[in-house]
Order: structure tokens, then C-alpha cells, then sequence
């Protein structure tokens, strides 16, 4: 089966660079489905679970939006953030979304600030879901352990 080469890339890191045989991707109208030989599309990328598969092994990644540039052959995610599963702090991730429901509660002070309560909201929460999935909830292995 053909691959596809997938980049995520962060302000800080390259956080992954490898050959898969499937993406799924939070696009802003809806998940993607991303197998070789795709047609080229460029889109905006929502909070959201980015996972992949490799070798029949599934990898997961929560991504804090950004973009994804979609080619027959490469896939590169340009996100605002992305930490693999096996990277997240279940506890910090619990209190990130404490701090943010009880801050929505507190009536923000005007639009920009209830925005970015949201988004911290949903980041949370992706995390919290993506975190979950690394115990047993249908995904096996990470990108550097074997499936």
C-alpha cells in the first residue's frame, strides 16, 4: 500500500515526520479523511484530534488548530499546537478546563476575553479526550513504540 508523508510542525518543534498510511484531521468544516494520492487542498485546522495510521497501528495528537496543506504525497500541519497522547498531562489538562469553565461563569469581560476562554476550554478538553484514548480506548502503540 502507498504511503503518505506526514509533517506536523509547531512554532517550537517538528513534532513528527513520518510515512503513514491514513490522516484524519479537524478541519473547520468538518473532519478530513486523508489517504495517498489525495487531491491537493489548503485548509484552516480547529482544536481537534489528529490521528493517523501506520502499519495498522493508530497514533493520536491533539492539535490547538492551525492549517494543514494536503499534497498527493506529503500532508504538513502547521499547527498552534500539538502534543502526541503520550505527552499529556491528564491532571494539568483537568484543571486547564476547571480554571476555564469556572472563569466563563465569572462573566468575561468583553468578546476577545470570552473567545479566548473558549478556545482554552476546548483545548482542554481535546486533550483531556486524546489523553484518554492512550488507555486502552481503541488506539495502540505511539509513534515511537512498536504496535
Amino acid at each position: 500500500m502507498p504511503k503518505i508523508k506526514l509533517d506536523i510542525v509547531t512554532v517550537e518543534r517538528t513534532v513528527l515526520s513520518e510515512d503513514v498510511d491514513f490522516i484524519s484531521a479537524p478541519g473547520i468544516d468538518g473532519m478530513l479523511g486523508i489517504l495517498p494520492r489525495h487531491t491537493p487542498l489548503m485548509t484552516a485546522l480547529k482544536e481537534g484530534d489528529l490521528h493517523y495510521r501506520k502499519d495498522g497501528a493508530e497514533f493520536d495528537f491533539a492539535i490547538g488548530g492551525g492549517f494543514v496543506e494536503v499534497r498527493p504525497d506529503h500532508v504538513i500541519v502547521l499547527a498552534d499546537s500539538a502534543e502526541r497522547a503520550d505527552e499529556i498531562d491528564e491532571q494539568r489538562a483537568a484543571a486547564a478546563r476547571e480554571r476555564a469553565q469556572q472563569a466563563l461563569k465569572e462573566r468575561p469581560r468583553g468578546d476577545v476575553e470570552f473567545a479566548r476562554l473558549e478556545r482554552s476550554l476546548r483545548r482542554a478538553e481535546v486533550r483531556l479526550k486524546v489523553a484518554k484514548r492512550k488507555h486502552g480506548a481503541g488506539r495502540i502503540g505511539g509513534p515511537d513504540e512498536p504496535a
